[in-house]
């Protein structure tokens, strides 16, 4: 399938080791744990590596021997990520340095109290975006669409060992209760933020061109974004050398009710990242349905 099944690869070993080379050896003598992680995805995951061989042969057009190379490389940055946010959580993010490009953007929508969404792709490190969001917005009025299909017991351990974010977070669940959740903090005036570059089978999807092919997109958030009269900004949060992160906001320009044209705006966004940051995409499944032609 080329639709995301919800859940992350890892063990709860895995993790376990990651937290212990945190605390004890520092977070880039963690980084060298990868060396081996990476190579073990490299050798014996044949779907994902598959998907990601794809994306950089035949989407960003790279050699062979490149994109084999690259494959193995966004394994060992995507491991890298998993360390920083595990860090990051657990109160060290005073290790890293930030940059914030068009948080003004943020402040201001949350300053105007007039609601706004939010969309973002998994690439880079989204999932600390929380604790980005939690020091722009004091007054809680950001809230992360999210799912929660991860492994429970990964998710219990993480619990114990790091800080809660002071964001809120919309679980979507099968009985679509969670449109609810989003209405009621969107008639609070409050801020809605989505991924919207992963569906679930069976739910309604919208197709456009992400670097030179197409392929299909969760229609929920384009559909809902596009319908309100409130601003809409895309959001990254992208890893960069020596522990410094890259915060990315920036307005999308399209009409009202003008969901397709939202659409490609947010894939036009979505390509300008991953041209500067190619090994951040981290989508590792048949994304563009291209492997069973």
């Amino acid at each position: 399938m080329s639709q995301w099944d919800g859940k992350s690869k890892g063990t709860l070993l895995g993790y376990k080791i990651f937290v212990f080379c945190i605390k004890k050896l520092g977070i880039k003598a963690a980084y060298s744990v990868l060396v081996f992680v990476a190579f073990y995805y490299f050798l014996f995951e044949r779907k994902s590596n598959q998907a990601t061989f794809y994306y950089f042969r035949n989407r960003l057009k790279y050699s062979y021997f490149k994109s084999k190379v690259m494959v193995y490389k966004s394994y060992f940055t995507f491991g890298q990520t998993i360390i920083d946010k595990t860090a990051i959580s657990a109160g060290l993010r005073n290790k890293f340095t930030y940059e914030f490009d068009g948080v003004e953007l943020l402040y201001q929508l949350l300053a105007e109290k007039k609601g706004g969404v939010l969309i973002s792709a998994h690439v880079g490190n989204f999932e600390i975006a929380e604790h980005f969001f939690g020091e722009i917005d004091l007054n809680c009025q950001i809230n992360l669409v999210t799912t929660d299909r991860e492994h429970s017991v990964i998710k219990e351990y993480l619990d114990s060992v790091t800080k809660k974010s002071s964001i809120k977070f919309i679980i979507v669940k099968e009985d679509l209760s969670h449109i609810f959740e989003i209405n009621n903090a969107l008639s609070n005036n409050e801020l809605i933020c989505f991924t919207g570059d992963r569906y679930f089978e069976g739910t309604k999807v919208m197709t456009e061109e992400l670097l030179g092919q197409e392929a299909n997109f969760p229609a929920g958030p384009f559909l809902i974004a596009s319908r309100l009269r409130v601003p809409v900004v895309f959001v990254y949060v992208m890893k960069e050398a020596n522990l410094h992160y890259h915060l990315y906001a920036r307005m999308a320009e399209v009409k009202q009710r003008d969901e397709k044209g939202l659409l490609k705006a947010y894939t036009t966004s979505v390509e300008s990242i991953l041209r500067k940051y190619p090994l951040q995409w981290f989508n590792y499944f048949d994304f563009w349905n291209a492997l069973k032609r």
